[in-house]
This record gives C-alpha cells, structure tokens and sequence, in this order.
C-alpha cells in the first residue's frame, strides 16, 4: 500500500549508484511489525523506473568501474571491510531482520553471524582459487579462467531477509560483478541497511544497489532486462517459474532456490533425543518458515508412540512470545497475509480427515500459529502435499526402508531430506536413494559453503555455493597456447 511520508517514522530508501535515495515518483510503502501488527516504518516503492536507473547503475559500475578490474585480493580486502561493518552493526541488523519479520532476536543474531560469515567465505574463495593448466600432447597446451559475467539481478525472500540476500550479494561481487538485490517487500530493513554499510565501507557506487518494491513492477524489471546478465532468485515455486519465463526471453542464465517439502525419517535404530532435538528445530525454527523444513515426520512402527509423545513435548515446552524477549523461542508468522495462508490449513484439518495432535491457532487474536503436530491425515490431505512454510508438522508411521524411500521421495518437491539412524550403512544406502539436493544425516540445517546448494524439481534449478557460485557468477574460459612452432 502507498503512504505519505510520516516525519514520525523511519524511512528506508532505494541504495543507487552509491547513495540512498527516495523513488523517482516518491511513492511509499508500509512496513509492519508482525508481533505489534503496526506500521512502524516507510519503504520507497520502486517502479520499474526506478529498476532501470539501479540496472543502469550497476551496469556502469561494471563497464566503466574498478571493482570487476581490480586485483582478487584488493577486492577481497573491500568485501571483509563490509564483513567488518556488518559486525560492528550486528545487534542493528538483527533487530531489523527481528522487527520486520518476527522472528526471535537470538535466531536473527545467528543469522547476522551466518550473513558476515558469507561475505568473508566468498571473498577468500575467489582470492585463493586456482585455474586449471591442461598439457596437451599436440604441441600446445590449454587453460582455464573465471572472468565475472557482469551484472546480477537478485531476489531474495522475507524468511531470512539478511541471510538469504548475501548468500546472493557475496559470491556474485566476489567474482567481480556487480548487483541490484530487490529484497521482499514484507523485510526490507536489514536489506538497506546493508546498502548503507558497504556505501560506509567504501565499495565503489553501483557495486551493490538495493531495490525495495513489489514483484510487480519492481522485481519484474529485473529479470527481464538485456542489460542484466544473471538473475538468482529464491522464493515460491510459481513465482519462481515466472522468473525463469521473463529471463529465458533475453537469454539470462538463472538460479532458482524455490520451495520444499523436506522428508524427516527417523528409524528405529535412532538416538530418540537427538532425533528429536533436531525434527523440533527442522519444522519450528523461524516459526517454520524454512523451505528446507521436515514438514513431513516418517517415523517407523516401532518406535512411533514413543517418539511422538516426546516430540509432542518437546513442542509444547517451547517458550512462545515477543521476540525481542530472550527467553523466546518461537514467535509469529512474518505477515497477516501469510497467517491467512497458513490458518487455512489448520482450519481444515478435520475435514481432510487428520487430527491435531497439538498447537493450532493463537487464542489472542495474534498473526502466530502454534508449534502443531497433525497426524491420521490421508497421503493424498493438501497438508501432506503442499508446502504450508509455517510450523505445520505431519506425522506418519513406516514399516520398512523401501517403504519410507518411497514415501520421503513422493512429491514434486526435492531440496532436502533428513534421516536418523545410527546404522552407518543404511545412513548411506538411504541417503544415495533421497531425490534431495542435500540430505542432513543424524542433524539439521548444518551448512559447508563449498558444498552445493539447491533441490531438484519444484525445488528449483542449478546449485549454488563454493565452486558452483563460481560456474554461475562467472564465464568460464578457456585458452588454448601454441607452445611448439611446428606442432605434432
């Protein structure tokens, strides 16, 4: 929705070419505190006007600027000068992310850590990386180069606003491009306030420009443009089809981290404790809006009421409440749109035949599910299909292997897994056999850089993380040399 300004607010600008700036048509919009349910600052509301200006931006800062010519070690130094800002800032960051979205200070402190610690791994990984040298046997030998692409168009979702935008910003301006990031319209906060630190610490303008705006027209105009030469997007999964439809127009290569419906299975043979300690924090971290959470808990036959008794529990003794309280542990949904999403699942859950073991609704009137545990509900039930991205946890029993195999990999979803078993060979055996990008054995959301990051199907398309943002972020080269005048 569009405001007048309010002297009485904090206002959040478009980051461009170096400077903070209001929107061409001065058009603003609301955000809210999902925990107060009040407005308490004002976004510039991009147009597609106010795109083409952050494009043509960080399309000069590539064509005619020092950052993609610089040395990697000159360039790295730049980006751990904004690793040092954002430190410096840290309890700010993350009571943006906390304000914005809801989510429990502490949780939004890991993430600020998480978020500086991308910067500093992107930017040692480009300065330390190697090409390749190929002798050939014909007289001539060949080798391999990584120059950047250009520029990047990145869109990252209100779940982890900080996080998941420099998970995009980072590897992208470590291999020398440069980067309009739109961040959600729900959490825009931390998001620009990153655009600030880097124009503190000295980045050369249009390097990184923040976008705030709607998907339409704001973030339409970014994957679309000719100027633009990689576009990253993480998000719903038909948001992110219609990403890849504008990009394919103009040819732009696209990774896209979309949406999930991670398997949980536990087998009989697991450490309960452990298991249980990690299936809380895999569906009722972040209040369960995590496209990498065990939406779907498979737990075999014979330890199933055990497990569920515990599980039901430990669900129950976590302490909900105001985020910005330390002792919280579990708070509300980011947006009144995305309570009503989530509710009409809950709503519904008897008549699709299941039952609510525990959680379901606020009694407060507050846009905040409680941490809820469905089970009976057929295999067929919208809330075993579909991905609800809030605490929502569905239950179900297996016998054997084969069976939870086939259960875990029954959906269009395929971005993570997890299993719980202290066999080392079924752990492997069952792992090779998930259709999952990655697969936690024993834990959760436990992160290497280097490893590849992504899902498969509905879950999205292309890898990111260590070399493979390299293959993404640049344009690999190679280079044949004659070294023989006569050659072989």
């Amino acid at each position: 929705m569009s405001t007048t300004a309010d002297a009485g607010l904090e206002f959040f600008g478009h980051v461009i070419d170096g400077e903070e700036v209001e929107s061409l048509d001065g058009r603003r919009f609301a955000t809210v505190n999902p925990w107060t349910q009040q407005q308490w600052a004002e976004v510039a509301e991009g147009s597609a006007s106010d795109a083409d200006r952050a494009i043509a931006a960080a399309r000069r800062a590539f064509d005619e600027g020092p950052w993609p010519r610089m040395g990697r070690a000159e360039r790295a130094a730049h980006i751990h000068r904004l690793a040092d800002a954002m430190e410096q800032h840290a309890e700010l960051l993350a009571r943006l992310d906390s304000t914005d979205m809801g989510k429990p200070l502490a949780q939004a402190k890991h993430d600020v850590a998480r978020s500086v610690w991308n910067f500093r791994f992107f930017a040692d990984h480009q300065r330390d990386h190697v090409g390749e040298v190929l002798p050939m046997d014909s007289g001539h030998h060949s080798y391999t180069s990584y120059p950047p692409v250009g520029v990047v168009s990145a869109i990252s979702p209100w779940n982890f606003p900080l996080m998941m935008a420099t998970w995009k910003i980072a590897p992208a301006i470590a291999w020398g491009n440069t980067c309009v990031i739109k961040p959600a319209e729900d959490t825009p906060a931390s998001v620009t306030q990153l655009g600030r630190l880097a124009i503190e610490a000295g980045l050369p303008a249009g390097v990184i420009n923040v976008l705030n705006g709607y998907g339409v027209p704001a973030g339409a105009a970014l994957t679309g443009d000719p100027r633009v030469d990689r576009v990253t997007f993480t998000g719903e999964s038909g948001t992110g089809k219609l990403v890849m439809s504008s990009a394919s127009q103009q040819l732009i290569p696209v990774s896209l981290e979309l949406g999930g419906k991670g398997a949980n299975i536990v087998f009989d043979d697991a450490d309960l404790d452990n298991a249980v300690y990690w299936a809380v924090e895999a569906i009722f971290r972040n209040a369960g809006q995590i496209c990498l959470a065990g939406s779907r808990l498979f737990v075999q036959a014979a330890i199933y009421d055990e497990f569920l008794a515990r599980f039901r529990e430990a669900a129950e003794a976590l302490v909900i409440g105001d985020p910005f309280d330390p002792a919280t542990q579990f708070s509300c949904l980011a947006s009144e749109e995305h309570f009503t999403k989530v509710r009409s699942y809950i709503d519904s859950v008897e008549q699709d035949g299941g039952k609510i073991l525990t959680g379901g609704l606020d009694p407060d009137g507050r846009w905040l599910v409680r941490p809820t545990i469905l089970t009976d509900l057929p295999l067929d039930a919208k809330q075993y299909r579909q991905e609800i991205f809030g605490p929502v946890c569905v239950v179900n029993s297996f016998e054997t292997e084969d069976e939870v195999v086939h259960l875990a990999n029954d959906t269009r979803y395929g971005l993570n897994a997890m299993l719980f078993t202290e066999n080392l060979s079924r752990a492997h055996r069952v792992s090779d056999r998930l259709r999952a990008g990655t697969v936690w054995v024993n834990c959760f959301f436990i992160r290497d850089l280097r490893a590849p990051f992504g899902g498969v199907g509905d879950s999205g398309v292309g890898r990111e993380g260590g070399n493979f943002s390299r293959e993404f972020f640049t344009e690999p080269k190679a280079t044949v040399m004659q070294i023989e005048r006569k050659p072989r």
